[in-house]
């Protein structure tokens, strides 16, 4: 956990990698939760039996957005903004692309850096690049440029 007690702090990270995540499994019941919250039951998904005869992959894979919905947690879990702040909100993605599939029972890991951080009228913008990776894999699962917008406090 790389803890950041400040804006200007923060600053200093520009351009930086802030932290490595831990481990995460990508469970073949997390895949089926997903599919069900979703209506994504593609069979490359959930079919066990079908994957494993028909599939590239020999094997269900997760959904690339179920990737990209574990990132706010995989990020709370490695980097800290301790800095007074009234919300932080996820202000969206520049860029997202998802490199290579992740196969039921792998395990992925973020690693995040901190492209940007610029002034805006209600506080601060940052861009963190993330970086989701395959547990013995070559290429990432998702790279994805997400945008977040710290709310400052303000007086009246």
């Amino acid at each position: 956990m790389r803890e950041i007690a400040s804006i200007e702090e923060l600053r200093g990270w520009v351009g930086r990698e802030v932290a490595v995540g831990d481990w995460v499994e990508m469970t073949q019941e997390r895949i089926d939760a997903f599919a069900d919250a979703t209506g994504d039951h593609q069979w490359i998904h959930v079919d066990r039996e079908r994957a494993k005869q028909e599939s590239p992959f020999g094997t269900t894979i997760a959904h690339g957005y179920l990737t990209l919905s574990l990132l706010p947690m995989m990020m709370h879990e490695s980097v800290a903004l301790r800095a007074p702040l009234k919300m932080t909100i996820n202000y969206g993605l520049n860029k997202l692309r998802y490199p290579a599939a992740v196969k039921s029972g792998a395990r992925v890991r973020n690693r995040t850096t901190l492209a940007s951080l610029d002034d805006h009228a209600m506080g601060w913008q940052a861009v963190w690049r993330q970086v989701v990776e395959i547990e013995g894999e070559e290429k990432p699962a998702l790279v994805a440029d997400a945008v977040t917008l710290y709310v400052r406090y303000t007086t009246p």
